[in-house]
C-alpha cells in the first residue's frame, strides 16, 4: 500500500491563483486525521466533510495515522476548494484511484455529503494558476465549468459527484471534458449614451479628455445639474477592453465574489460606493483580504458621489492607487498586491446645501461651512485630480435645443485615436498613458512650444503650483494636444488645462 501519495489543487493569494501540493500521508498507529499546512477553520473542517463523503459514497476510509500537508505551508490556505484533492489522495492511499494519474491534474472543489461537489470562488484565478504551473489537466465541479472554459491551454473535466471524479481518473473523462466557451460570451450590460445629456458642453469636454488620456476628475454643481448622469456615460467613450484585461477583470471579480458565472467581463467597471464606506471596503483588506473598491474599478471608472460626506481617512487611501495602480495589503501571513488602475470621478455640490452661486436659490453656508465642506480633500489628493469643472444646470435654450446631442459612438472614436498615439509614444511600457506617464519621461517625450512653456511659467509664479500640479497640467495638455492632432503641446493647450484645474469650483 502506498505510503505517501501527491495531488494538486489550487488556492488565490489577492486576485493571483497558485498551485498547491496535496500531499497524503498514512502510518501505522492509531487512527487520526490532521491536515497541516496553515489551513483556515473552514479547511480545518474538511476533515468530516471529507470522512463523511467517502463513507456515504461507498468507499473505505483509510485507516491509520492520517496526515494532509498542504505545500507551500507558509501560505495560509482558505476555503473548502482542496476537499476534493484530499478526497482523492486518500482513495489512492488504498488503490481506490491511480495515484500516478492523480499527480499529473489539479482537483479543485468543495464536497457535500453525499459526494456532491460544489462549486467554489476564484476557479477563474486558480485554473490560470495551474496553466502558468505547466499543469494541462483540472478536474472540477460541473457548476464552475463554464468559467473553466474560458482558459485555453488546459484541459478541464467538469463534474457533478465525487464518483465521477473517480471516473476521470480512471481514464472515462471525455463525457465530462468542458469544450471551448462558446462565442461573445461576453457579460453585455446596457449602457447611458451621451446623446441623452442636453447641454453641458463643458463637462462633455472635460470627460473626453479625461477618457483620452486617463485623467481623474472633479464634477462640481448644484443638485440636478446632471453630474451623476455625465459620471455614468463615461465608460461608454472608453475604448472597449482588450481580452487580457477582460480576463483581469474577470478574475478580480472572481476573487470577491462577485463574478458571473461563465462568462466574461466585457464592459469597463463603473463602481459608486456609498459615503458609509469603510477603508477596508474602499480599498482592501479585512481579516481576510479582499479585493476593494479601488480593485474591482481596474480597468474602469470608480465614482464617488458626494465626495464631501465620505471619511478623510478612507479618502486618503486613495493616494497610493492613484499614483501607483496598485494596492498593497500586508498581513502577517501574506502581503498581497491588488492592482487598482482606475479612473476616479469625484461629485461634490459647490457646499453643504447645494445652492452656493445660484441667482434663483438662497446659500444658507457661511465660508466656515463651505471650508469644513471642503477639507476631507486635501491638498496632496486634490493634486491628483487633473480635471476640474464646474457643472451648472441645464438653461431652457438647451432644453428645447433641437440639435441632437452628440454620441457617445462619436466621442468614442477620437477617445480610441488618441489611446492609439499614446500607445505609440509610450509603446516601450504599454501600461502608461498621458495621466500615469513619469515625470522624467513626460518632459523628454512631450515637448512644449516656447510660448507653451512661458504660459505655464506665469501660471505656476501666478499660482504657486507644485511641481505635481505642473507636471499634471502638462500630461492634460498633451491629451488636448492628441485630440487636436498636434506633435507639440502648444500655448491653447496648456491654457485650456489651466482652465480645467481651476480651484475655485473646490472651495480653495
Amino acid at each position: 500500500m502506498p505510503l505517501l501519495i501527491l495531488a494538486r489543487s489550487a488556492s488565490v493569494l489577492g486576485v493571483d491563483g497558485f498551485v498547491v501540493r496535496v500531499e497524503a500521508h498514512s502510518a501505522a498507529g492509531t487512527p487520526s486525521f490532521t491536515i497541516v499546512g496553515l489551513p483556515d477553520r473552514a479547511l480545518a473542517e474538511a476533515r468530516e466533510r471529507v470522512r463523511a463523503a467517502l463513507i456515504t459514497c461507498g468507499y473505505a476510509f483509510p485507516s491509520g495515522k492520517l496526515l494532509i500537508n498542504l505545500s507551500p505551508a507558509d501560505i495560509r490556505k482558505e476555503g473548502p476548494g482542496f476537499d476534493l484533492a484530499i478526497a482523492l489522495a486518500l482513495l489512492a492511499i488504498d488503490e481506490q484511484t491511480d495515484h500516478r494519474r492523480l499527480a499529473q491534474v489539479v482537483a479543485l472543489g468543495e464536497l457535500a455529503l453525499d459526494g456532491t461537489l460544489l462549486p467554489v470562488r476564484g476557479i477563474l484565478a486558480m485554473v490560470l494558476g495551474a496553466r502558468e504551473a505547466g499543469i494541462t489537466e483540472a478536474i472540477l465541479p460541473s457548476a464552475n465549468a463554464a468559467e473553466a472554459a474560458l482558459v485555453e491551454g488546459i484541459t478541464a473535466y467538469g463534474v457533478p459527484h465525487l464518483s465521477d471524479a473517480v471516473a476521470v481518473l480512471a481514464g472515462y473523462g471525455d463525457r465530462y471534458r468542458i469544450g471551448p466557451p462558446i462565442a461573445e460570451n461576453r457579460v453585455v450590460h446596457s449602457v447611458g449614451d451621451f446623446a441623452d445629456v442636453i447641454g453641458q458642453t463643458s463637462a462633455k469636454r472635460a470627460l473626453e479628455i479625461a477618457a483620452a488620456g486617463g485623467h481623474n476628475v472633479a464634477l462640481v454643481g448644484p443638485p440636478g445639474c446632471g453630474k451623476t448622469m455625465l459620471a455614468g456615460r463615461l465608460p461608454s467613450i472608453f475604448p472597449a477592453m482588450t481580452g487580457d484585461e477582460a480576463l483581469e477583470v474577470t478574475k478580480i471579480a472572481g476573487a470577491a465574489g462577485i463574478a458571473p458565472t461563465g462568462r466574461v467581463i466585457s464592459l469597463r467597471p463603473f463602481r459608486t460606493p456609498h459615503h458609509t464606506i469603510s477603508q477596508a471596503a474602499l480599498v482592501g483588506g479585512g481579516t481576510t483580504p479582499r479585493p476593494g473598491e479601488v480593485s474591482l474599478a481596474h480597468r474602469g471608472v470608480l465614482f464617488l458621489d458626494e465626495f464631501g460626506e465620505f471619511r478623510r481617512s478612507a479618502l486618503e487611501t486613495l493616494r497610493q492607487p492613484m499614483e501607483q495602480g496598485t494596492v498593497t495589503i500586508a498581513r502577517t501571513s501574506a502581503t498581497i498586491t491588488y492592482p487598482a488602475r482606475f479612473t476616479l470621478v469625484v461629485a461634490s455640490n459647490p457646499c453643504p446645501c447645494g445652492f452656493r452661486g445660484l441667482r434663483d436659490a438662497d446659500c444658507r453656508c457661511d465660508e466656515n461651512a463651505v471650508a469644513r465642506y471642503y477639507s476631507k480633500l486635501s491638498g496632496p489628493l486634490l493634486d491628483r485630480i487633473d480635471v476640474r469643472i464646474e457643472v451648472p444646470r441645464v438653461n431652457v435654450d438647451d432644453l428645447l435645443a433641437r440639435d441632437a446631442p452628440e454620441s457617445s459612438t462619436s466621442i468614442r472614436a477620437r477617445v480610441e485615436q488618441v489611446r492609439t498615439i499614446q500607445h505609440e509614444r509610450y509603446a516601450d511600457h504599454p501600461s502608461l498613458n498621458n495621466a500615469s506617464v513619469p515625470g522624467p519621461e513626460l518632459r523628454a517625450r512631450c515637448p512644449l512650444s516656447a510660448e507653451a512653456e512661458s504660459l505655464l511659467r506665469h501660471a505656476a509664479a501666478r499660482n504657486t503650483l507644485s511641481a505635481r500640479a505642473m507636471d499634471r497640467i502638462v500630461r492634460v495638455a498633451r491629451t488636448i494636444g492628441d485630440l487636436a492632432g498636434s506633435a507639440s503641446i502648444r500655448a491653447e493647450h496648456i491654457a485650456e488645462a489651466i482652465l480645467f484645474r481651476g480651484d475655485r469650483s473646490l472651495g480653495r
